[in-house]
């Protein structure tokens, strides 16, 4: 009778439990794609990467990679399992760095992911603040929109992360960071720049912000759905004359005359002060939102990590 193979999660009677070195492996493997290109990452030989791959494939009872082209790419059994992974080596690494372990450097670091308009415009004066601190720690940081910056938290990826808009990450917790305020503006050379000049106490009517041109991101952004929820309830609808991946990128096509943008006050302040834009006074409700400070609901918060948080919670709050 051919002998039936245990599903993955499933221990084999009288093996091995699983090793850090094993995880470490298969976290290596899944973001290089080889175990080649893992073992330098790592610091193993090839065949050592590769037998510490099967071993822990053969302690679980299944593949977690599929063969393609030449890569070793996750399937569903090791897409599912990935985060764990992450999460216990992110744990063991933690209480090393925290117990002073002699084989993990001394100076502490911080993986942080933010999404674009934070990450351009608010974070760097909050690290800035931060790094003065003797006790600061060595940080890396990583910019993407919304839904990529919820889902590296997700996913163990990084530490901690900041958003300005929701999220539908499962095990992530938001916490309410700073207080922003959106904007209308456009080129000096628009025509509701030049209309508004005229009459500087008239406001500029949502009929002729329902017929202008919008620049807006791209979906998944929290910008894009914050903006969009600000806006349609007023002018019923938001005529897109561009998507574009960044905030920058809509500061930058604004101030070229090629639409209306409803971005950050954050963004636009250094461009209004050289008079490449113009802040509309219009008919609209005042715009704000809340950005967060987003975190994995089970991650480890070492000394380190929870410091940098009571930093960035208490930098500015009241300004925003």
């Amino acid at each position: 009778m051919m002998e039936r193979k245990k599903p993955p999660g499933a221990t084999p009677s009288g093996a091995h439990r699983l090793t850090l070195r094993q995880l470490q492996t298969f976290v290596a493997v899944a973001r290089a794609g080889s175990t080649t290109a893992a073992a330098q990452e790592i610091s193993l030989s090839q065949s050592a990467t590769s037998a510490s791959l099967n071993e822990l494939e053969d302690l679980l009872g299944g593949r977690l990679f599929n063969r393609v082209g030449g890569r070793l790419v996750l399937n569903e059994h090791g897409r599912s399992m990935l985060p764990q992974a992450r999460f216990l080596l992110d744990a063991a690494h933690s209480m090393e760095a925290e117990f002073g372990h002699a084989g993990v450097s001394s100076a502490p670091s911080l993986r942080v992911a933010a999404s674009t308009t934070i990450g351009n415009w608010v974070l760097p004066r909050v690290i800035a603040a931060y790094r003065r601190r003797q006790d600061a720690a060595r940080i890396a940081v990583e910019i993407g929109n919304t839904s990529e910056v919820a889902r590296a938290v997700a996913h163990y990826e990084v530490d901690v992360g900041f958003i300005e808009g929701p999220s539908h990450e499962a095990n992530v917790r938001l916490v309410p960071w700073k207080s922003d305020e959106l904007v209308v503006a456009c080129a000096p050379t628009h025509e509701l720049a030049r209309g508004a000049s005229k009459g500087r106490r008239a406001k500029v009517a949502l009929a002729q912000l329902a017929e202008a041109k919008w620049l807006l991101r791209e979906p998944g952004s929290g910008t894009r759905e914050v903006v969009e929820r600000a806006l349609q309830p007023h002018l019923h609808r938001v005529r897109s004359e561009i998507e574009l991946g960044s905030t920058e990128a809509i500061v930058q096509a604004a101030a070229e005359g090629v639409g209306l943008a409803c971005v950050s006050r954050y963004a636009v302040a250094d461009m209004a002060k050289l008079g490449r834009l113009v802040v509309l006074r219009t008919a609209l409700p005042a715009l704000r939102r809340t950005l967060y400070l987003v975190q994995h609901e089970r991650r480890y918060v070492t000394p380190t990590l929870e410091g940098f948080m009571a930093h960035c919670l208490a930098t500015d709050r009241k300004r925003g």
